[in-house]
């Protein structure tokens, strides 16, 4: 087991390092540059033209190396599933929006999303019998299957749309989701009983992010794209489900649920009393517009996903001694 939790992170590492640079070589040749919108901040115009679509090699790489180890089995069909249903819906989005400025509408991906969603927490509910959560320091608490299903759908739909709405810094959505990820690698190594194949699918995933943060951290040479940050929030979500360790996503995922969150506020604030909240969002555009710079903002988030990683952590070891 060791063995391949090690090889798949080298693996998909060195394979995405390798066949980076002629894809984003093949990006410049197809012209999938990045469009920078007029009301985003001035320090981003010098992204402009730079490939996006990096997602789609990310999601090729760990299905592939997936199928390749062998790892394939109930606790791996969904996130690779939700991987793949999710990236494709991203990358069409990311098609059009460097083919002609404007992607899928807001409305299209949310149905999209939730067809994925729905499908993908019907099956979780069935084949694990799931009716209730964990919640920390107290134990299972029921809800029975359908709102089990409703509440599933809901976390896969918020942690896509949470990765996405990060993903506007170079390394920032990245480097936020392999602490994410390191977390459930550890929690499915510990679980009871463990969940082999789920971790070593999530060495894989980390591999693979370290392997696009080698271009994409400032200045970035490729940009994630919504096939990447749609498709890997959606997996990370499934990922917490299957560990039965999804009220703490919120809390591990924290990055995401403040950027997500400074939208939310933004557009009701907006909607109801004509007024802004913030100069800018995502949050981490305030930061940016408050003069902190790109360097700094993405390794602060960093920092904070880290020890939202590690807390999340000590919140499943408590709730695993509680059970022993």
């Amino acid at each position: 087991m060791n063995g391949l939790l090690v090889q798949g992170l080298l693996l998909a590492f060195a394979v995405v390092v390798i066949l980076m640079r002629p894809y984003i070589q093949l990006l410049h040749w197809l012209g999938f540059g990045k469009h920078i919108r007029a009301e985003e901040p001035d320090s981003h115009t010098g992204k402009e033209g730079t490939p996006t679509l990096g997602g789609l090699l990310l999601i090729a790489v760990v299905i592939v190396l997936a199928l390749g180890l062998g790892i394939y089995d109930a606790s791996t069909y969904a996130p690779l599933a939700a991987l793949g249903g999710v990236g494709i819906l991203g990358a069409v989005d990311d098609y059009l929006n460097a083919r002609r400025g404007e992607g899928i509408t807001a409305r299209q991906k949310l149905l999209w999303q939730t067809i994925v969603a729905i499908a993908a927490a019907i099956y979780l509910q069935r084949h694990y019998d799931f009716t209730g959560f964990r919640v920390p320091f107290v134990g299972d608490f029921n809800v029975g299957p359908w709102i089990w299903i409703a509440v599933a759908a809901f976390a896969i739909i918020s942690a896509s749309n949470g990765v996405n709405i990060t993903d506007g810094l170079d390394g920032l959505a990245a480097g936020t989701l392999v602490f994410s990820y390191i977390a459930y690698l550890i929690i499915a190594l510990l679980n009871v009983p463990n969940q082999t194949n789920l971790a070593i699918l999530c060495t894989i995933i980390i591999g693979a992010l370290l392997g696009f943060l080698w271009f994409n951290v400032h200045p970035a040479q490729v940009f994630m794209g919504d096939s990447g940050s749609l498709s890997l929030g959606a997996a990370l979500a499934v990922t917490a489900l299957i560990t039965g360790q999804a009220l703490i996503l919120p809390i591990i995922g924290i990055i995401f649920v403040i950027e997500a969150g400074s939208v939310v506020v933004q557009v009701v604030s907006v909607k109801t009393t004509g007024r802004r909240v913030f100069r800018w969002t995502p949050i981490h555009g305030q930061f940016e517009l408050g003069g902190w710079d790109e360097e700094k903002i993405t390794l602060r988030y960093w920092i904070v996903a880290a020890l939202a990683a590690m807390i999340g952590v000590v919140l499943f070891l408590s709730s695993l001694h509680m059970l022993t």
